[in-house]
């Protein structure tokens, strides 16, 4: 109980300092509304605690299921903590802002080939804003997707190479996946090898339609906006970290399909075996 309580307090404090980062890091000039940021922070630290503290899952998934949720928090603490201190640098050059700005100078150049979703984020861009903008939104989409690439490969490496979710113990349904009925709606392999593709698909596809839906829709949706600091920072993270999880997701899915294949197989075959040694 005490153990129970005291992560779900620990994960809570992490959430609200995720959110509480920009503010922390950028000058107090480009905060317009700390008040707000102070409450969905809170907010946010009140849903983690909420979620981790009860015995039961409300819609968190694999919360029993370590690294997933994990590696998720650290690709977006990296993300908003890099972005942020990208965005920091015009305004208050550091060291350490300098740094990041050459590391986002680096990424974007090498991610803006042909095609690629980064080349596209700055084509969204209208013609209109500076130049130092455009190139400001091509090195934070090349740190977000540079961050995002490597949590899918690790996580990859952890399903293939550390045999999750296996490593942590047995696998419970019901409380690793509450949204998903597993009584309903045909097999359940078939179902989750199907979100899991589902996922995967999309998750790949984000990326390129979202600057595209940005821009056939340039009338209703400025991309100017990414001009404000805190905008750029968390349009860009979500930009590159939703799509990241979705793709974590699918595989995690394809993963616990093939477990459960596994194990029908392995009941099949073991009164063939009976029979035989009979």
């Amino acid at each position: 109980m005490f153990a129970r309580i005291t992560g779900a307090a620990f994960r809570g404090i992490l959430v609200a300092m995720l959110f509480a980062m920009p503010t922390l890091i950028l000058p107090a000039s480009a905060t317009e509304s700390p008040e707000i940021i102070l409450f969905i922070a809170l907010l946010g630290s009140a849903l983690a605690f909420s979620e981790y503290a009860s015995l039961f899952p409300s819609f968190v998934e694999f919360r029993n299921a370590p690294p997933i949720n994990r590696m998720r928090f650290g690709a977006a603490a990296v993300t908003v903590g890099a972005l942020s201190l990208l965005a920091a640098h015009p305004l208050a050059p550091t060291g350490l802002t300098a740094l990041v700005q050459r590391l986002g100078g680096w990424l974007g150049g090498q991610l803006d080939f042909a095609y690629s979703p980064v080349q596209l984020t700055v084509l969204m861009m209208p013609p209109q804003v500076p130049e130092a903008l455009i190139l400001t939104v091509r090195d934070a989409a090349g740190l977000a997707s540079a961050v995002a690439a490597t949590a899918i490969a690790i996580f990859a490496l952890v399903v293939r190479v550390g045999h999750w979710p296996v490593g942590s113990g047995a696998f419970n349904v019901w409380v690793n996946l509450p949204l998903f009925d597993p009584t309903t709606g045909g097999d359940v392999v078939q179902r989750l090898q199907r979100d899991g593709r589902v996922n995967i698909v999309g998750g790949v596809l984000l990326p390129f339609a979202l600057p595209a839906a940005v821009k056939l829709a340039s009338g209703l949706v400025d991309p100017g906006m990414l001009a404000a600091p805190h905008m750029l920072i968390w349009v860009i993270s979500a930009w590159a970290l939703v799509p990241a999880s979705m793709i974590m997701r699918g595989m995690a899915m394809l993963r616990i399909a093939g477990l459960i294949a596994q194990k029908r197989r392995a009941a099949c075959a073991d009164p063939d075996e009976t029979l035989q040694t009979a």
